[in-house]
């Protein structure tokens, strides 16, 4: 069974880091593609980065671009995304989602599975 598990949320002030993790069991990276997404409340839940299990590309939403870094580890079967520079506005339920092994995108409607989520919060 594929399963994905979030860990790493929490509280930080802005300006601070964080580093999310995405254990995944049950596939290998190869099979799918690797995405981050978050949703504040009373918001749709958006794309903020993904990497490709082939070659490692990675692609950002605007809004993230340059603050973020999302990575993989093959050995412990992990994606990480490294927030650096939080804002307020980074706030929300942190989600990682397997995708297409061929897309590279951060469209939800491509998402096969998704993780429990983790919550971040950033106070201003």
């Amino acid at each position: 069974e594929v399963q994905l598990v979030e860990s790493g949320g929490g509280l930080v002030q802005a300006g601070g880091s964080l580093r999310l993790s995405c254990a995944a069991s049950g596939f290998t990276f190869g099979d799918y593609n690797i995405g981050w997404f978050r949703q504040a409340p009373g918001k749709e839940r958006e794309g903020v980065s993904c990497i490709s299990s082939s070659d490692g590309s990675t692609y950002y939403a605007d809004s993230v671009r340059g603050r973020f870094t999302i990575s993989y580890d093959n050995a412990k079967n992990t994606v990480y995304l490294q927030m650096n520079a939080l804002k307020a506005e980074d706030t929300a339920v942190y989600y990682c989602a397997t995708l297409p092994g061929l897309l590279i995108t951060l469209a939800t409607r491509w998402v096969s599975r998704w993780g429990q989520g983790t919550q971040v919060t950033v106070s201003s």
